[in-house]
This record gives structure tokens, C-alpha cells and sequence, in this order.
């Protein structure tokens, strides 16, 4: 039986302040610290010591990993990232204040943009894309998959290649792996272990700070899932 524990980031200061996040590199506010730190002393107290780690590369789920592993008792412990466990590209919308969007557009246009399986939200513009491409963090991120804006549907595509070639490996190698990332990353993760439908995910949240644990079988099949909430 291999052991998957996901864990979705603390509050970041951007959801504190009701903004569109996205890809923009926010940190964690205080009480996503907090968040993170219990988090850790959940996963320890459950006997839970990951062997392997893997965080998006964004600041807010690298720092979650941090504090909770430090919470845990192997702070050494380093992870893999990758940018297809990124938090969902919300395009144009990012960095907008959500009450305020939804004036200005309508609670049924940003209704869509938000929990549509697979309508995107509108698009960064050019300039913005050139500097998103001049990052050297995606410097290995070619052109043809470096979004403008996603849906969900195409979060579950580029996190998919990631899970077959980085995570499963590891599981099926005998590894307790925490995988440390964001809403709609994590969403994605779990539409794929649980077999959920497009209409299906569309109702599932995960909840910050709260890490949510699989027993996997030989064939990586969950087995039973568990959330460690105290």
C-alpha cells in the first residue's frame, strides 16, 4: 500500500486581500503560516513522514512545504518542483479583486470564469505574456505551453504528464510522498485518482492547510482517502 498526502497551501496574502491569484508569486500571509506550521503537526502526529516531496514553483505552496516539514521533523528534506503543479493561470483576471470583478462583469460572467470545467478566463495581454516568458523559472516551458489563461481542463492536462513521469514513480517505488500545491492543481490530482467527471470536480473543494491522505493499492487505485483534520 503506497501513502499520498496532499496538501493545499496556507493562505496566501492575495486571498486575504479577495484577489485573483493565479501565477502572480505571492507569499502566505500570516495566518497561511499558521495554517502550514499545523498542517506539518497533522501529517506527524498521523505517523505520516514523506520520503519524497513535490511543490509547484510558487512561493506560497514552496514556503507551505517548508514549515510544515520543519513541523514534521525533517526539514533537510528537499523538493522536486515543477511548474505543472502550478496554481490554475487566471489570465487577465489576475490581481483583480473578485467583489469588484463580479460588479463590473456579473456574478454569472465571473461565475463561469471561475468554476467553468473548461471556458477560460480572458487572456493576459502581449507584453504581459513577454514578460511571464521571461521569468527564468519557465525558461524549460515551451512557448506552445506557457498559457495565457487556463480552464480547469487544461490544468488537468499539463498537471497529468507530471503525475505519470515525477509522482507515480515515486509511489510506486515504495515512497511516502507529500505533494504540496494549490486549489485547482490539487482538484485536478484528485478528479484523476477518484475518476470524478467534468461535473463532478466542479463541486469538490479542498480546503487550505488540511492535508488530505490516499492509500494507494499495487496499481495506484485509491484504496480509501482521509482528511487529517484534528
Amino acid at each position: 500500500m503506497a501513502t499520498l498526502a496532499l496538501l493545499r497551501h496556507g493562505q496566501s496574502e492575495w486571498n486575504l486581500a479577495n484577489r485573483f491569484t493565479g501565477w502572480v508569486d505571492v507569499d502566505l500571509s500570516e495566518q497561511g503560516e499558521a495554517e502550514a506550521r499545523a498542517a506539518g503537526r497533522l501529517l506527524r502526529d498521523a505517523g505520516i513522514v514523506p520520503d519524497v516531496v513535490h511543490t509547484s514553483i510558487q512561493k506560497r505552496a514552496i514556503r507551505t512545504a517548508e514549515l510544515a516539514l520543519a513541523e514534521i521533523g525533517c526539514p533537510d528534506l528537499v523538493p522536486k518542483r515543477s511548474w505543472r503543479l502550478n496554481e490554475r493561470h487566471y489570465g487577465a483576471l489576475q490581481g483583480l479583486n473578485k467583489a469588484e470583478t463580479a460588479q463590473r462583469h456579473g456574478d454569472d460572467q465571473v461565475k463561469i470564469w471561475r468554476r467553468s470545467y473548461s471556458t477560460r478566463p480572458p487572456e493576459i495581454s502581449d507584453d504581459d505574456w513577454v514578460t511571464q516568458r521571461a521569468d527564468p523559472v519557465y525558461a524549460d516551458v515551451p512557448d506552445h505551453e506557457l498559457p495565457r489563461a487556463e480552464s480547469l481542463s487544461d490544468v488537468v492536462s499539463r498537471m497529468l504528464p507530471y503525475w505519470s513521469k515525477s509522482i507515480a514513480p515515486d509511489l510506486a517505488a515504495g515512497r511516502v510522498v507529500l505533494v504540496v500545491a494549490h486549489g485547482n492543481s490539487l482538484r485536478a490530482l484528485v478528479m484523476h485518482l477518484d475518476g470524478l467527471s467534468a461535473a463532478e470536480v466542479l463541486e469538490l473543494n479542498i480546503p487550505t492547510g488540511i492535508p488530505l491522505v490516499y492509500d494507494l493499492d499495487a496499481a495506484l487505485e485509491p484504496a480509501g482517502s482521509r482528511y487529517l483534520d484534528g
